[in-house]
């Protein structure tokens, strides 16, 4: 579960005050708004790049406002990808699972898990330059996934990815979804992504979050 109590963050003339919302576990939450209303602020502060000035952040029932990124044990996609430009493919989708020293067998299993699911097979030896955004996003996302999280922060995942890996996302995204293993917020300007995915809709306006259930289709 993920609870958000009256979170203020502060940048020059950009504030966030009285944020406030709860994803249950489990739950796939879609979050929108404008461009500029603070949707990758507040994932920031949710995986702990970002330290609030005021309020609290839970995570599984615990406090974890002050914890650092490491400790929270959160997957996390943020919207330029950032991967690790000097490790190949495989090295960037292991790379969870070798801080966590897992052992060299077990890494080399879930990669090849992941490369398959994600269509990544073909590029696993190439290092993280040069990838199309399509492919960067898939990367990105077999990373975030690698350790199996149960909290998983998505910023744009499918943004200016090519039709291919657009459609290829979305299902895993649904198995993600279906699975009911892992709470998700998931940020995204485009409401039929939203509509697809989401039980629960989650709109940032004015530095507040409104939330309400998706429709029943």
């Amino acid at each position: 579960m993920i609870e958000v109590e009256n979170l203020a963050i502060r940048q020059g003339a950009f504030a966030l005050v009285g944020v406030s919302f709860a994803v249950p576990t489990g739950a796939y939450a879609v979050l929108m708004g404008e461009t500029g209303s603070g949707k990758t602020t507040l994932l920031e502060a949710l995986v702990g790049l970002r330290r609030p000035s005021a309020g609290r952040v839970r995570l599984r029932g615990a406090d974890a406002t002050r914890s650092p990124p490491a400790v929270r044990n959160v997957g996390y996609v943020p919207q330029d990808a950032a991967l690790f430009r000097t490790m190949t493919v495989r090295e960037n989708l292991g790379f969870a699972l070798t801080l966590r020293a897992v052992p060299r067998s077990a890494i080399a299993e879930r990669v090849d898990e992941l490369a398959d699911r994600l269509g990544l097979t073909a590029l696993l030896g190439r290092r993280a330059v040069g990838l199309s955004g399509g492919e960067a996003q898939r990367v990105a996302l077999g990373r975030a996934l690698a350790f199996r999280p149960d909290i998983l922060l998505l910023d744009e995942p499918l943004n200016a990815v090519d039709e291919g890996s657009r459609h290829r996302l979305l299902d895993v995204l649904g198995e993600i979804r279906n699975a009911r293993a892992t709470t998700v917020v998931h940020v995204t300007h485009a409401r039929a992504e939203g509509d697809r995915l989401a039980d629960l809709h989650l709109e940032l306006a004015g530095g507040r979050v409104v939330s309400r259930h998706a429709p029943a289709i």
